[in-house]
């Protein structure tokens, strides 16, 4: 009996797998767009993004598809490159995984001369990455650090809060015109595009960077962000970056943004501004090495004297 029907079965079989098959039924189609209609919106019946959201991806390490190395900062070792002095005892825990990339195209259209700098970014990575420091983290940055962040939205409102340092944008509904000075976090100006909400931001501090690999902007830089909620627990997101001066052309990033959905979950506060004092500030502890630096140079220049 179970050879008589195996021919039946794979008939079946070949017929659902065949791109000339038959056509899916009206309920198979309303069953996958469902989610789409199915989104909340707010009473002006626009899609509602408030929540608490957060980036399931390591963009934060590297915009760019890349390989798994041994630190973020590495220095010439005898055989291959060896992580800096300063971090190599954190071991795995320092280590960086490998990237999957989120540029569109694969890699960022550096002009040459401006690639350059790139990469003496990262080989200083430690000194010189406002993450280290707990600087608020600029535009698009703060959305895919490994930390969550909070939409409130309103008929007459759009603010985003920042687990990481604190950081938050207040997004314009009207267009404020050009930013009155540059800051870390941006001049953020938002629109609707149909169901999609799309955010303008200008006026951002170039010592802000992409990534922990060093890709970095200057003051000139433009991102429009678009915000599609395709799902009710997903976002899909993309950033486009504008920035003649080291750009050959604009490029764009796209990932999905997901839903944190523990029951009675809040954002969490992350404001590390304390937990960097002793990198920033140690040094001029009373008898610390500032102290000590200067009595020399007094006692060296007294003795000259």
């Amino acid at each position: 009996m179970k050879i008589k029907w195996l021919p039946a079965l794979l008939a079946v079989l070949v017929m659902s797998c065949s791109p000339s098959g038959p056509a899916p039924s009206s309920t198979t189609v309303q069953a996958a767009s469902s989610p789409v209609n199915a989104i909340p919106r707010t009473p002006s019946g626009k899609p509602d993004f408030n929540g608490i959201w957060q980036v399931m991806m390591n963009a934060n390490d590297n915009l760019e598809p890349a390989a798994p190395k041994a630190a973020y900062q590495l220095v010439p070792g005898d055989f291959v490159p060896v992580p800096h002095p300063d971090i190599v005892a954190m071991g795995a825990a320092s280590a960086v995984p490998a990237s999957f990339g989120v540029v569109e195209g694969g890699t960022i259209p550096y002009k040459v001369e401006a690639l350059a700098r790139r990469e003496d970014n990262a080989a200083n990575w430690l000194e010189r990455d406002p993450e280290v420091k707990c600087y608020m983290p600029g535009v698009p940055r703060a959305t895919y650090m490994p930390h969550p962040f909070q939409i409130f939205q309103s008929e007459s409102a759009f603010f985003i809060a920042y687990s990481f340092a604190g950081a938050v944008r207040n997004v314009f509904l009207e267009d404020p015109g050009p930013a009155p000075l540059d800051s870390w976090m941006g001049q953020s100006y938002g629109y609707w595009d149909g169901d999609t909400w799309v955010v303008e931001v200008t006026g951002l501090d170039d010592r802000t960077w992409f990534d922990r690999a060093g890709n970095y902007h200057t003051y000139q830089l433009k991102v429009t962000e678009r915000y599609d909620l395709v799902s009710e627990n997903v976002i899909m997101y993309s950033a486009t970056m504008e920035d003649p001066d080291i750009f050959e052309r604009p490029w764009t990033i796209s990932m999905p943004i997901y839903r944190r959905l523990e029951e009675g979950y809040e954002l969490p506060q992350f404001k590390c501004v304390e937990f960097v004092e002793e990198l920033m500030y140690g040094q001029y502890r009373k008898g610390g090495e500032f102290e000590q630096r200067l009595r020399r140079e007094m006692l060296e220049e007294a003795q000259t004297n």
